[in-house]
């Protein structure tokens, strides 16, 4: 078996950011008991990642919709790494707002990096233009 195949099982054992873990129904705009103003995604609606620095992180959820996720402390590996897994805390798939997930990048040799995510944000259509993930 090839390494990146022993690794992929253990990627989507948590809701991963390229779609393996199974595709929910139509996504609401505010989950059930959301904090108010708190626009809600579901974990496994994540397409894609790009680090921003080692304490922030842009996900891609669905075609157009990008939020961005502070993380708690420094995160070094986020920067590096080509893949990573996105874990809901607190049993529920949704995320909605900080302490709701964290995002685990593989720390070769040390085991895997654990980063809490302590605040969550819906980007503006202006704002991911600006960044340019509109295409």
């Amino acid at each position: 078996m090839s390494r990146s195949a022993a690794l992929l099982p253990l990627l989507c054992a948590g809701a991963t950011l390229f779609g393996c873990a199974p595709q929910p129904g139509p996504m609401p705009a505010v989950a059930a008991g959301a904090p108010q103003g708190h626009e809600c995604f579901h974990a496994s609606q994540v397409n894609s990642f790009k680090a921003l620095g080692d304490e922030a992180v842009d996900v891609q959820v669905g075609v157009r919709k990008y939020y961005r996720m502070q993380l708690a402390g420094v995160c070094p590996n986020i920067r590096w790494t080509q893949s990573v897994a996105l874990r809901t805390l607190g049993g529920s798939p949704w995320i909605c707002q900080g302490l709701d997930a964290e995002i685990i990048s593989p720390n070769f040799g040390l085991g895997p990096e654990r980063c809490l995510v302590t605040n969550v944000r819906r980007l503006s259509d202006a704002e991911a233009r600006a960044l340019r993930y509109y295409r």
